[in-house]
């Protein structure tokens, strides 16, 4: 699948030339399932004269008029742009084209319910998609309106970033053709929608079909009344929620307006949820497309729900800061992801049930940020664009994680007051155009008082995080003599920063571990010697970064380290126990402390743990180290030992807890001795009871696939619990289990699926990949090492970025974590020096191996 790479001195050139572009678009569903027609017109100014091109991304060009002059579209056009020449003042381009419906997750995806047959549309323009569905100049400081006319069966609701019409029903008539038509009852409509708001082309949208629906509302703070829709698939309509979803939109809005001091920017707001997403949610303006994973059709972890609040209300943001004020150019892509993962965070704290969302942001955004930031492919925050490959590459954890924890930094820095204050005056100066990240630093050194080049400089214009440590000398008698604070960089990436942060003191007392002693400071250089502490007695536990203030990697002295191990439990304030949690992590992933050790933190200390997303992040990543981190030789046993512990715990929990709930889950995933292997199959059958819990629909698909893991599942019986669930999620999970069980032609057949059936859409190819992953042992996946690096370059040559990605990283052989599969991709990488985004995937892949090789040498010791 072909796509145009647009470079940052093709779109500079070509705003030089293009200016005020209009789009009409026609788009006519009613074409069968391959194809759709969609007429462009689009007027904009030119330089008299002057050259340019438009992208469209067809499958045929039946006319190109320019100027009223047709021009030849096999001469202008190579099925992803078309060259434009001699260019008037003004201008009007009429484009008629076909184009292809896709199943990636990009474009104008189509997905067929198997439940009722009925299909669902919906559009990705992110990162330059929208030429797959109306020619366009695809870059986002290019903004235009967009008036787009859909013809399509009449009984679909149809939805775009401006007020729905009412249909106007059409003679176009569909002919039957059969299961999967998209043919309406009715015959075809026509829906002609008022022209949208002045946007960019990555946030117009486009969402068709059958979809079920709810409506309310929200009122303004100048009291107007905002239409506030909700839409998901018939088949789901049971677990959508609306009034969770209205409730958290109406939160949100009502903080936003509040802190940005603008007023919501549009006339109406819908969101919907859509199938076979690849993303967790996209802000097209007044049309958010959600990920059905946030539908819940079990029971799920607090964390969940809290995610999804979480997302809510960062695709909301968006509406502001991205929509109403866009970046220029992708480099800045950045700064839009990274506020709104922070505002989402600090409006949900303050607006919303979810007041711990700090020391969720502790837990999940930073543990992420810092795992990435460490990877050989790490960058600036304010990483250098060049092209849409460098694009998607860099639309990673630094884009969201490491640069929201860098605003949060910042907030610190300035006051929230006087943060809140720039961004206003930085959304009133820039509405409805495009601005940089040095406009919006303007309008905060205005605000605060503080000059912010130096901090841009060290926190966004270099890479890596920094590594802090605490020096204590003591008397016998534990008198604290010397305190300092020893920071330390990367070799590849050697800034030191300033950092503020605040030391936590922590003893004993009543049977807790309480704070006894706070002292914030500033951070800088090499060492920073900390007196205040000196003189005090030594407490049980001494933590760097309490409260969790600053951006950097921190390590317990071997004291507290024992501690923690022991009675983390014993801590009341979750912030803390996230700090700790991650200060831990980080020196298991470096090899520092003991994988092993890793594994009595999370035995010992999960039970007590309140913090839903802390306990969800502690049992994956205890799934990580008991499958890649502990040595081989002592693996098989401590994931037994592992297992029944986690059996005891899930039994002693409160019933109906979320805690219950989230052990269980772990303990179904890394169940391997034939005794927890039977309590699976006694579970399944309904013999193994637990107070408070069902075995509900995706409990039981866990269960299935684990069982199928280790050679207890046939194909025949994970049919028969297909048929109990033969819907899409349904049928993904019976794929995944299917490919998860322990046989050579299984395993190939899953590999060979997700890696050359390109009739596979992104989410089943995802399934295929999981299961083949669940090898036990995982020698099985050996057999696919070689023909691996041996497809890599075909893959990456002849399908989307997204679909690749999903592909190679998917089927990376990382639970192998040897030296052979390390010495496999470091051949690769030698033979092969490009492409840079391809890649980059096998040198992170490589980064992961090699860590997991190094945690096992430390387990030996």
């Amino acid at each position: 699948m072909a796509e145009s790479n647009l470079t940052r001195a093709e779109a500079e050139q070509r705003s030089s030339v293009v200016t005020g572009p209009s789009y009409e678009i026609v788009v006519d569903l009613t074409r069968g399932e391959e194809l759709f027609g969609s007429t462009t017109t689009v007027r904009f100014g030119a330089v008299a004269g002057s050259s340019t091109f438009i992208e469209a991304n067809t499958r045929a060009v039946h006319s190109v008029t320019l100027n009223g002059v047709a021009l030849n579209p096999a001469a202008v056009s190579d099925g992803l742009r078309i060259r434009l020449d001699n260019l008037e003042t003004v201008n009007e381009l009429h484009i008629e084209a076909d184009s292809a419906y896709t199943n990636t997750g990009e474009g104008l995806h189509r997905f067929s319910d198997p439940v009722d047959g009925k299909p669902y549309l919906y559009t990705e323009f992110a990162v330059a998609e929208a030429n797959r569905v109306f020619a366009c100049f695809d870059q986002p400081d290019l903004k235009a309106s967009y008036q787009f006319t859909v013809i399509a069966p009449a009984d679909w609701h149809v939805i775009s970033n401006s007020t729905t019409p009412e249909p106007e029903l059409s003679t176009l008539r569909q002919a039957q053709d059969g299961a999967g038509s998209i043919s309406g009852e009715g015959g075809a409509a026509r829906w002609v929608f008022p022209p949208s708001p002045h946007i960019s082309t990555y946030i117009a949208a486009l969402i068709a079909g059958p979809y079920s629906e709810w409506h309310s509302e929200a009122t303004t703070a100048d009291g107007r009344t905002i239409p506030l829709g909700l839409f998901a698939r018939a088949s789901l309509a049971d677990y959508v929620e609306p009034e969770v979803m209205f409730e958290k939109t109406r939160q949100g809005l009502a903080y936003y307006e509040a802190s940005y001091g603008v007023g919501f920017p549009y006339e109406k707001y819908d969101q919907i949820f859509v199938p076979e997403y690849n993303w967790g949610a996209m802000e097209n303006v007044g049309a958010v497309t959600f990920n059905e994973g946030y539908l819940f059709r079990s029971k799920v972890p607090d964390a969940r729900k809290e995610q999804r609040a979480l997302v809510v209300l960062h695709e909301l943001s968006h509406m502001w800061f991205g929509n109403l004020v866009t970046m220029k150019w992708w480099n800045d892509l950045w700064l839009n992801e990274s506020f709104a993962t922070w505002t989402s965070t600090i409006a949900a704290a303050s607006a919303t049930e979810y007041a711990d969302s700090w020391a969720t942001f502790a837990s999940t955004e930073k543990t992420h940020a810092y795992e990435q930031d460490q990877l050989p492919s790490t960058h600036p925050i304010v990483a250098t664009i060049n092209d849409l490959e460098d694009v998607e590459v860099n639309f990673d954890g630094i884009t969201y994680s490491k640069g929201a924890s860098v605003i949060k930094q910042l907030v610190a820095w300035v006051g929230l007051d006087a943060f809140y204050a720039g961004i206003s005056a930085y959304l009133q100066k820039h509405a409805g155009g495009n601005a940089t990240l040095r406009d919006l630093l303007d309008e905060l050194e205005v605000t605060s008082g503080r000059e912010l080049t130096e901090w841009s400089k060290l926190w966004l214009e270099t890479a890596g995080v920094n590594t802090l440590r605490p020096e204590i000398q003591t008397t016998d008698d534990g008198t604290i003599t010397g305190f300092a604070v020893l920071q330390s960089a990367a070799s590849e990436q050697p800034t030191i920063r300033p950092h503020r942060l605040a030391i936590g003191f922590y003893n004993d007392v009543d049977g807790a571990l309480v704070r006894t002693h706070r002292v914030e400071l500033d951070v800088d250089g090499e060492r920073t010697e900390v007196a205040e502490l000196v003189g005090l007695p030594r407490p049980a536990l001494v933590l760097l970064n309490d409260d969790d203030l600053a951006y950097a990697k921190i390590r317990l002295d071997d004291a507290s380290h024992t501690v923690a191990i022991e009675r983390l439990a014993r801590i009341s304030d979750p912030l803390a126990r996230a700090v700790i949690w991650g200060a831990i992590w980080d020196a298991t992933r470096d090899a520092e402390a003991s994988p092993r050790d890793f594994v009595r933190l999370v035995l010992g200390n999960i039970a007590a743990e309140t913090q839903s997303a802390q306990r969800a992040l502690s049992l994956r990543l205890l799934e990580l180290v008991l499958g890649q981190y502990v040595a081989p030789e002592f693996r098989a046993e401590t994931a037994v030992e592992a297992g029944d512990a986690l059996w005891a715990l899930t039994q002693s929990a409160d019933a109906g807890s979320d805690a219950q709930l989230q052990l269980l889950r772990s303990f179904i995933a890394i169940a391997s001795a034939p005794g927890q292997l039977d309590v699976l199959v006694e579970l399944l059958a309904g013999e193994a009871l637990l107070a408070g819990l069902s075995i509900d629909t995706e409990l039981r698909w866990e269960i299935v696939i684990s069982l199928a893991a280790a050679g207890l599942a046939s194909v025949e019986s994970i049919d028969e619990v297909l048929a109990t669930d033969d819907t899409a999620k349904g049928r993904q999970s019976a794929l995944t289990a299917k490919a998860a069980m322990p046989n050579a032609a299984g395993k190939l057949a899953a590999w060979t699926a997700a890696a050359t059936d390109t009739s596979l859409s992104n989410d089943y190819v995802r399934a295929h990949a999981l299961g083949w992953r669940r090898a036990r042992p995982s020698d099985l996946l050996a057999p696919q090492l070689e023909p691996y690096f041996a497809m890599l370059q075909q893959v990456w040559s002849s399908r989307s970025y997204n679909m690749a990605a999903a592909i190679i990283r998917g089927l990376y052989p990382a639970p192998l974590a040897s030296a052979e599969l390390a010495e496999a991709s470091r051949a690769w990488l030698a033979a092969n020096d490009g492409p840079p985004a391809l890649r980059r995937i096998v040198v992170e892949e490589l980064s992961r191996v090699e860590r997991a090789l190094a945690a096992q040498e430390r387990d030996r010791r």
